[in-house]
């Protein structure tokens, strides 16, 4: 799991067959396509982006993506990343404020033909330039520009840009329901519900009567017996996609729950 905490502006270049992985998203964020694919999985939906696409990521969420590079085996993409800070001053100097609370998925697909589309494109002759100057007064500048764009084609998305509230309490259960396959640690988990590790810990255990952690043991292997033996899956498929950090983790703790390996399920 990779938290992003980078520069502003990213330029992202991949030659392998897929990278994959998991973020969470801790801050705003747009994302051009290059070339070849992304998808991303926010445990409800799944969409795969492709070259000339755009999309808009949510703060404070949870994403599983797949990057694939195209058969001449290249995988680019333009990302840009907004902090707290940044946006407060926006809101500030632009006089932008949320005024209400709006409810969108994790990601939303941008309009490939917008001018923010084109811009998003254009920040790559930039490139070299960014990685040579790291602390460029430019980045606010070009940030500024794709805040106002993504405005000006998307306004409702003020309310969600400049709402700098931590995430309220939430259903548990649901939650954590639709959320176990990702490898996340429990402090996390307690922000994203709105609470407390204590609390966290102190509700998780009233509805689940159990610890947090060896309910998510307990979930991950039970859908991965499901995914092996009804579904037909591979090991090396699904251990990933399950939240174990590698194979050899998923094959002792299913051995140990089920009294055999996985592939003999």
């Amino acid at each position: 799991m990779e938290t992003i905490q980078r520069a502003p502006i990213q330029f992202s270049c991949y030659f392998s067959r897929s990278r994959l992985g998991e973020n969470f998203v801790s801050e705003h964020a747009i994302s051009y396509v290059v070339s070849g694919t992304n998808t991303l999985d926010d445990g409800v939906h799944t969409q795969t982006f492709g070259e000339g696409e755009m999309y808009f990521c949510r703060r404070n969420q949870l994403l599983k993506y797949v990057k694939n590079p195209t058969e001449a085996g290249e995988f680019r993409s333009v990302s840009m990343f907004f902090t707290q800070e940044f946006l407060r001053e926006f809101s500030i100097k632009y006089g932008y404020s949320a005024s209400l609370k709006l409810d969108i998925p994790a990601y939303i697909q941008l309009d490939e033909k917008s001018l923010l589309a084109g811009y998003m494109n254009s920040l790559r002759q930039y490139e070299e330039m960014f990685n040579q100057q790291p602390d460029s007064p430019l980045y606010k500048i070009k940030q500024e520009e794709a805040i106002l764009l993504l405005l000006k084609a998307y306004p409702e998305l003020a309310n969600i840009l400049f709402d700098f509230s931590d995430p309220g309490k939430i259903d548990l259960e649901a939650f954590m329901q639709q959320n176990y396959h990702f490898n996340v640690d429990i402090n996390r988990f307690a922000y994203l519900t709105g609470r407390s590790l204590s609390g966290f810990k102190r509700d998780f255990e009233k509805i689940f009567n159990i610890s947090p952690g060896r309910w998510l043991l307990q979930r991950r292997l039970k859908e991965a017996y499901y995914l092996l033996k009804e579904e037909k899956k591979a090991v090396s498929d699904i251990y990933l996609d399950l939240g174990f950090e590698d194979l050899s983790h998923f094959s002792f703790a299913f051995k140990k729950q089920y009294g055999m390996a996985p592939s003999q399920v």
